[in-house]
């Protein structure tokens, strides 16, 4: 857009920086109003480990007990969690507005390429912490309660929700390399092996031969010992920083492969 100056000159209109926070805001603001038209991909999230979480107690609570388990719906309850939270992004979202052209238009924005990205995490940090709450809302319903009282609740949702922005690197980094929905809604496979391989039915002294080789290399053990013991153990550093280290380590990676596919497709666009 151009203007006539005082002096009859030409002013080219440059579109003015709205600052990294508000990038990041906008980005955000935008991807959390999309979800009530998305809720395709939410409702799952909630649905599935709410089910498995009361199959398991129906169908195992017994046997867990007899192997050493004291209380199996608490132990379950971060299980459920993980579900919830794993997966949940807004990647086919992102692959919607790579098709329709949408992403590349905003790359001749002004806009900071990183907040593209970032804003989107933001809003999955929220949607995951916020589906944390029907599920522990559950797990109060059936009994289960935390020692360390409602600050723990707290640090339990915080925990989980990192836990699924640290997983969200993958479908994103999907969705930027591929632009394909199908390839994204894949994604949540990734997560199999690290959902079963680990102490989802028996604590981590009860498995052998090769599954407790895999589970002690899993980071979803860690993690799940870390909510375990903020609802049985109380404040315990030493189970709290394994599964910290876990987030930290599977957000690492995941961030990586998102920001390394991102810079690939805005040299592309």
């Amino acid at each position: 857009m151009t203007t006539t100056g005082e002096r009859g000159g030409i002013v080219r209109a440059q579109p003015r920086r709205a600052g990294f926070a508000g990038d990041l805001v906008s980005v955000a603001i935008r991807a959390l109003r999309s979800i009530p038209r998305d809720l395709e991909t939410v409702v799952p999230a909630l649905i599935i480990p709410v089910f498995f979480f009361v199959v398991n107690i129906g169908a195992l609570e017994p046997v867990a007990e007899q192997s050493g388990v004291r209380d199996f719906r608490a132990f379950q309850l971060p299980v459920a969690i993980i579900f919830a939270v794993t997966g949940v992004s807004r990647a086919s979202g992102l692959v919607t507005d790579i098709s329709s052209g949408y992403f590349d238009r905003l790359l001749l924005t002004p806009m900071r390429r990183t907040a593209l990205l970032l804003g989107l995490m933001v809003a999955d940090l929220a949607l995951v912490m916020a589906l944390c709450v029907p599920v522990i809302l559950l797990g109060l319903v059936v009994g289960v309660g935390f020692t360390t009282g409602v600050p723990g609740a707290v640090a339990f949702v915080v925990i989980a929700g990192l836990w699924g922005l640290a997983f969200t690197g993958f479908p994103y980094a999907i969705a930027l390399r591929t632009g394909s929905p199908g390839a994204v809604n894949s994604s949540f496979l990734l997560f199999f092996p690290f959902a079963f391989l680990t102490t989802s039915f028996l604590p981590q002294q009860a498995l052998t031969g090769w599954l407790a080789t895999i589970a002690d290399y899993n980071p979803v053990t860690y993690l799940l010992a870390a909510l375990r013991s903020l609802l049985s153990d109380g404040w315990s550093w030493s189970g709290l920083w394994p599964g910290l280290l876990a987030v930290l380590g599977v957000g690492t990676v995941s961030f990586a492969l998102a920001f390394t596919a991102l810079r690939g497709r805005v040299s592309r666009g």
